[in-house]
């Protein structure tokens, strides 16, 4: 059973991706905004990560700057899962986050999400 990770602070999402990937019998932890994701990740060194961009506190691109400067969490998978595109009109992707942080999430998901498309990836990035 791999650990999963949810750093998100809209409790629906949340609840999506933890009924999606637990019907494939992953373990799901949560957490509702960045500072606590950060915290999360170093205690409870998951498998992987599924982190939202727009949240309070610290927003993902801040979050995953963290995570890959700090030896616990750097050789963790992200996954980043955003709604920008949806809400702002301006597509993001890994590539411009790599530019724009230094370095690429594993995976990059728009939401909304489809739960095909989330159960293919979460296998892939823990394989």
């Amino acid at each position: 059973m791999s650990k999963i990770l949810v750093v998100d602070d809209e409790p629906d999402a949340i609840a999506f991706v933890r009924t999606v990937l637990e019907e494939n019998d992953h373990e799901v932890l949560s957490a509702p905004d960045g500072e606590s994701g950060i915290t999360q990740a170093q205690s409870e060194h998951p498998d992987l990560i599924v982190l939202d961009v727009q949240m309070p506190k610290k927003d993902g691109f801040h979050v995953f700057g963290e995570l890959r400067r700090n030896e616990q969490t750097r050789n963790i998978p992200v996954l980043m899962l955003t709604a920008i595109a949806d809400r702002t009109g301006i597509g993001f992707d890994g590539k411009s986050m790599a530019e724009y942080i230094g370095s690429e999430p594993d995976a990059y998901i728009d939401k909304p999400v489809d739960p095909d498309k989330l159960r293919e990836t979460v296998a892939r990035l823990l394989s």
